[in-house]
């Protein structure tokens, strides 16, 4: 008897610890990271073949924004982000990423042409780096801002135009 209630606390006890380690915990729109916390580590590849560190643009405000081509709200919102974000901000230590999500480099190039949009573009094959802001399964069209320290401090979701304002007014803020 002894035996079986240590081996019902034990198994009690490693059911908690595997659901305390592999469990995310996401708000209502699928982002498993919040304002205030520091920004996960990443390896961006732009579509260029370079490769930056997310830590390397520290003193500087980013702006990371996960895309696709399949994604008409995406495809909507990329305009206002190239003209109201990019070309506005870029030469104030500001960079903004579109991070496409899952699909292979000639998809992406072609999507960024016929987006016209110049501010660089990296892959996300596997949407890794998208599963350290938002579970995977989530949708794309979010963008993370991140402040010069590297912490997030403004999360959208989809494009909304008070919400893509009031992420505007955290990046002058910010700069």
């Amino acid at each position: 008897m002894k035996l079986e209630k240590r081996r019902m606390r034990t198994f009690g006890f490693l059911l908690l610890l595997f659901c305390f380690l592999f469990s995310q915990e996401s708000d209502d729109r699928g982002y498993i990271v919040r304002v205030g916390d520091p920004a996960p580590e990443i390896v961006l590849e732009y579509t260029t073949g370079e490769q930056i560190k997310l830590t390397d643009l520290r003193e500087k405000v980013v702006v990371l924004q996960f895309t696709a081509s399949w994604c008409s709200v995406c495809r909507l919102e990329m305009p206002h982000l190239e003209k109201d974000v990019w070309q506005r901000f870029k030469d104030d230590s500001l960079i903004l990423i579109g991070i496409d999500r899952d699909e292979p480099l000639d998809v992406v190039k072609k999507f960024k042409k016929e987006m016209g949009v110049t501010y660089p573009i990296a892959l996300d094959l596997g949407a890794n780096h998208f599963a350290k802001f938002a579970l995977k399964e989530s949708g794309v069209t979010r963008n993370i801002v991140i402040d010069k320290d590297g912490k997030i401090a403004f999360l959208t979701r989809l494009f909304e135009e008070k919400e893509f304002k009031e992420m505007i007014a955290m990046i002058e803020k910010l700069l």
